[in-house]
């Protein structure tokens, strides 16, 4: 049985009061029989604190959001999987389609990162996701099969068990448009196919699959009620306490 999971990607925001307060909101406000996996991707700065305090909470954990492609070395800037590890990190999110953008990652690097992350036993939110433009010229299918046969598909079915992907339309991010449910939910079958091409049934269907794309309570529950979308990476709604934990409860 595959895992609801609601990932909140914080990328440059929050000072570190400001972090400590939303997560102890949302772990205040989480009901205890919570079963959606919940999981805070703050800056590096916050990362081993955030890590700590959820440390005691059933289901909630702290991921990177991004790692090195190199083990360690004269890489000024640049944080390791190891470090992440040892600061408490669970998970590290990989591919976001504005480090593909912004820092020109290639499938190729992040191939390299993806060996990293589970060289020190970190799962990986693997993010794949298409332009306007893409989506517009039917390119997007063969484009997010390239994303992940080129990073992935060299994990062999047992490593696959330490991956969640994230779907994220670039044209539904940070924009206030959203995919409609028929829209994400035809990627994330298509997706759940090419599992199923390459690793057989038991794999594909134990792979959490979520949606990533300006997500928030108000279109959370119809997104989740499809077939093969496990939950959210969510960007901007993960910000605010109330509304974080109104989509962890969307399911």
């Amino acid at each position: 049985m595959r895992k609801n999971i609601v990932a909140g990607n914080w990328k440059m925001n929050l000072s570190r009061e400001e972090g400590i307060t939303l997560v102890e909101e949302v772990l205040a406000k989480l009901p205890t029989d919570n079963n959606t996996h919940v999981i805070f991707s703050p800056s590096f700065m916050y990362l081993h604190k955030v890590a700590k305090m959820c440390a005691n909470t059933p289901q909630v954990v702290a991921a990177a959001q991004d790692c090195s492609a190199n083990d360690k070395g004269a890489f000024t800037g640049e944080v390791s999987a190891s470090m992440l590890a040892s600061c408490g990190a669970r998970y590290v999110v990989l591919g976001h389609s504005e480090r593909r953008v912004n820092f020109t990652e290639s499938n190729e690097s992040l191939k390299m990162k993806v060996r990293q992350a589970f060289m020190n036993d970190l799962k990986v939110i693997f993010c794949c996701g298409e332009s306007l433009a893409q989506r517009e010229s039917a390119a997007h299918f063969e484009w997010i099969k390239s994303q992940l046969s080129e990073s992935l598909f060299h994990l062999s079915a047992e490593e696959f068990k330490n991956i969640v992907i994230a779907y994220e339309p670039i044209w539904a991010i940070g924009t206030g448009v959203t995919a409609s449910t028929d829209q994400a939910q035809e990627v994330h079958t298509f997706i759940r196919n090419l599992l199923v091409e390459k690793y057989g049934n038991e794999v594909a269907e134990s792979t959490s699959i979520l949606y990533g794309g300006s997500c928030k309570p108000i279109n959370a529950k119809e997104l989740f009620a499809s077939k093969d979308i496990d939950g959210g990476l969510i960007g901007g709604a993960s910000l605010k306490s109330d509304d974080f934990v109104a989509i962890t409860q969307a399911f």
